[in-house]
């Protein structure tokens, strides 16, 4: 029994030591950080170096290192210090993100797509990964593999915001107009309020027309039309009589709104699609009309949104208290194209 004793003593000594030096590397790396966001990399180097010096294996402290390198544009002394990192049984998402970066303002091209596959492969259901990798591909003209990646992104963490917005600028750009507005109204949904968002909300709009008109067609790289996208432009196309003086956002709701209805009632068992669950709420709740106004209005026309706002204010800010507050999380298991 005494043995046990001094071995569970000895056993917390080291988890509190190992707390303690945990809790001091992300002091440090504090430090460093509040140096690094005022251009002073001098100091926030000399900051981790000395820590270093006291926990030099520490992976917090050895990333902070590489990444405040990559700020300063001492890209290959960040590499010296990264490249071990990805090897490491502990790396984590970040590690590999940063090293992508990295080895990305070097332009060692090779070594970045090692990194990001070696990083997926170790995380198979980072969305993050997926998105840069993504990217990468996309500046390297590989646009097919571009795709891919942001579509397995977009399936296997479909949470994360960056694979649908850079699929529906893909898809947008190819003509895909099922494919943009799903993937568009799903990134709004989970980036509401940022500048991307802004730029999502008028290329969802220009899909909306695209849609009504019949000599705009699929462009390069799309896959085979799938069952859900064939629904979907079926159902939204039954009320094309709404878009025969142009699309606006009145005509957008009145068709949206009709959509749902009919989506639930032919389609929602079939496919069953969280964010149009999420529509469903807010027509069942009095918020559909605020949202589309939030949602089109701006890039339509700013003085007749001003306009409806101040007219129907309360709804508004009821909307947008449930938009901040309620977060959208996409299911797993519902990507159908």
């Amino acid at each position: 029994m005494k043995k046990i004793r001094i071995a569970l003593l000895s056993f917390l000594l080291i988890v509190v030591c190992v707390s303690n030096a945990q809790e001091t590397d992300l002091q440090i790396r504090q430090t460093a950080i509040e140096y690094a966001r005022k251009n002073d990399f001098s100091n926030a180097l000399m900051v981790l170096s000395s820590g270093l010096t006291k926990t030099p294996n520490s992976l917090i402290l050895l990333k902070e290192l590489a990444f405040t390198y990559y700020l300063a544009g001492a890209f290959e002394q960040a590499a010296v210090v990264m490249l071990p990192l990805v090897q490491r049984d502990d790396a984590d998402i970040q590690t590999f993100q940063i090293a992508g970066n990295i080895f990305n303002g070097l332009e060692d091209w090779k070594q970045s797509e090692k990194i990001y596959r070696k990083g997926l492969k170790k995380f198979p259901q980072s969305g993050q990964l997926y998105s840069e990798y993504g990217q990468l591909l996309w500046s390297l003209k590989k646009t097919s593999e571009a795709i891919t990646e942001w579509e397995h992104g977009i399936t296997e963490d479909p949470s994360h915001s960056g694979n649908y917005y850079h699929a529906a600028k893909f898809y947008f750009a190819a003509a895909d107009k099922a494919r943009c507005i799903v993937y568009g109204e799903t990134f709004v949904n989970l980036e509401s309020f940022s500048a991307r968002t802004d730029e999502m909300k008028y290329l969802l709009i220009e899909s909306y027309k695209r849609i009504f008109n019949l000599n705009d067609s699929k462009v390069y790289y799309i896959k085979k039309t799938t069952d859900f996208e064939v629904r979907f432009l079926q159902t939204i196309s039954r009320y094309s009589y709404l878009a025969a003086k142009g699309i606006g956002v009145e005509s957008l709701y009145e068709m949206r709104l009709g959509f749902i209805n009919e989506w639930f009632k032919s389609n929602q068992e079939s496919f069953p699609f969280s964010m149009f669950d999420r529509f469903k709420y807010m027509v069942d709740n009095g918020m559909f009309e605020a949202y589309n106004r939030w949602l089109f209005g701006m890039a339509v026309d700013i003085e007749a949104h001003q306009t409806w706002v101040r007219q129907h204010q309360q709804a508004y800010d009821e909307f947008l208290k449930f938009q901040r507050n309620n977060l959208f999380h996409p299911k797993m298991g519902q990507h159908y194209f």
